[in-house]
């Protein structure tokens, strides 16, 4: 219940004042488990990811967001969950599966944090590794435009699928061509015009 509205009142709040627009939202698969893999420039983008998406889409976040205990109530709600960032938080991860393997939506930001630049960064290798674990679609996504609140644009790529990974132990290597890969389609997603 709280979900929904809060998605509702933050839909609203994008289309009027963020002047908001998704393309490529019929990409997100109907049902299973599935990674959804964005940039992140702003504390709005977790919103809009929820926003953009009629499937519940459960986070990681960190856990000095949780300390509040009103604010740390209220984002649990959304569905977030707290991680210990730089520790190998393994109850994250472990909750992180969990999510995808009972058939639910996954958001990571494969940066790990906030660009201050707005530039792409880096990918971790965090959104690689669970999506081989679980075995799901990593679903990329460009956000634009949140980092001043206003003519936002997101798009959502095509599913990504690394069955040829499942029957093997992941490498190193593999998870950094796994990530690279990722990384790829979101900044191909961003330079869309």
């Amino acid at each position: 219940m709280i979900y929904e509205f809060s998605r509702m009142v933050c839909r609203w709040y994008l289309s009027l004042v963020g002047k908001w627009k998704v393309y490529g939202q019929e990409n997100l698969p109907a049902n299973g488990g599935v990674i959804i893999a964005s940039n992140h420039v702003s504390n709005l983008d977790p919103v809009i990811m929820g926003c953009t998406f009629d499937r519940r889409v459960s986070y990681l976040a960190k856990e000095e967001l949780f300390k509040n205990p009103i604010f740390g109530w209220y984002i649990s709600k959304l569905e977030a969950f707290p991680i210990k960032r730089g520790a190998g938080d393994r109850g994250a991860i472990r909750e992180s599966l969990k999510i995808l393997e009972s058939g639910r939506c996954f958001g990571i930001f494969p940066e790990g944090t906030r660009s201050r630049t707005g530039e792409l960064q880096e990918g971790k290798a965090g959104a690689a590794m669970l999506a081989l674990k679980a075995k799901v679609p990593v679903l990329p996504v460009g956000i634009k435009g949140s980092g001043q609140g206003k003519n936002i644009i997101v798009r959502v790529g095509k599913p990504m699928y690394f069955d040829e990974y499942y029957d093997r132990k992941a490498t190193k290597e593999d998870l950094e061509e796994i990530t690279g890969r990722i990384m790829k389609e979101i900044r191909g997603l961003l330079e869309r015009e």
